[in-house]
């Protein structure tokens, strides 16, 4: 009897997520395969066929691929770091790591602006410390909206990794020392495996955050498109709602395919969960 009574109380969310979100999503994906009322394929086969299309297609995954490697290279040892402070100390560092989430991407992405423009921070900085003679060409770039993608979903990463290497004991270190590991090993071979759910899920959201993300590619991105933009184009400002929809179906798929491979991935290499 309680165990229908919890069941019950999922019926207001359930109906809200299947009329808001599950429906829409299966509305916009079945009308890409009617164009003009017959049944066709012919939206993905123009998406695939045109070069621009996949040159878009293959940026976005660059940029979101590059944003989620620095996201581990960076929030990882500081992750490590956070969860073995004191319960004090880890307070205020997760204060001051999630601190930018409190910020608007919009705000983040003109800071960013600022510093990387010919005539930012960061050029001026360089031009007269003597490195550079040129401004140098960041703004308007992928490598500014790597920047500014970093900037945004390190706070994710590092959360997740720290609410699993919290719950690994100190003492395997210990005992890996104790067997002759160096520090390094010990680290490589005790606290990385054990850590792969809390990597594998913050690099999902990392992933499909940059791959979705329009605000800090628009700006930061300038002319240079990514899938988000482009879908917001079409949609919005050529009114081509057909080649709209084939955009976000294949945004869709492939935010599914990357979350099937990553967990994939997290089961080689943590087979026993």
């Amino acid at each position: 009897m309680k165990r229908t009574y919890l069941y019950l109380l999922l019926i207001p969310g359930l109906l809200f997520l299947t009329v808001f979100m599950v429906v829409p999503i299966l509305l916009t994906i079945g009308s890409t395969f009617f164009n003009k009322g017959a049944f066709t394929f012919e939206g993905y086969m123009h998406f695939f066929k045109d070069p621009y299309f996949l040159k878009i297609l293959m940026t976005t995954l660059r940029v979101s691929l590059f944003t989620t490697l620095l996201c581990i290279i960076i929030g990882f040892p500081v992750a490590y770091y956070i969860s073995r402070r004191s319960p004090r100390q880890k307070a205020i560092l997760l204060a001051l790591a999630i601190f930018p989430l409190l910020t608007s991407s919009v705000v983040r992405s003109f800071s960013w602006m600022i510093i990387l423009g010919k005539k930012g921070l960061l050029n001026n900085s360089l031009i007269a410390m003597g490195l550079i003679q040129e401004p140098l060409d960041i703004l308007y770039t992928p490598t500014a909206m790597i920047i500014g993608l970093v900037h945004l979903f390190l706070p994710l990463i590092i959360i997740t990794l720290v609410g699993v290497m919290e719950n690994i004991d100190p003492d395997l270190i210990k005992a890996a020392e104790s067997l002759g590991a160096n520090r390094f090993v010990a680290f490589c071979k005790v606290i990385v495996p054990l850590s792969v759910p809390g990597l594998i899920i913050g690099s999902i959201l990392v992933f499909v955050g940059s791959f979705t993300a329009y605000t800090t590619p628009a700006l930061l991105g300038g002319k240079q498109r990514v899938i988000s933009t482009f879908l917001y184009q079409n949609a919005i400002t050529l009114n081509d709602w057909y080649l709209a929809s084939v955009i976000a179906t294949i945004m869709i798929v492939i935010t599914f395919l990357v979350i099937g491979l990553m967990n994939k991935l997290a089961n080689k290499l943590n087979p026993k969960g």
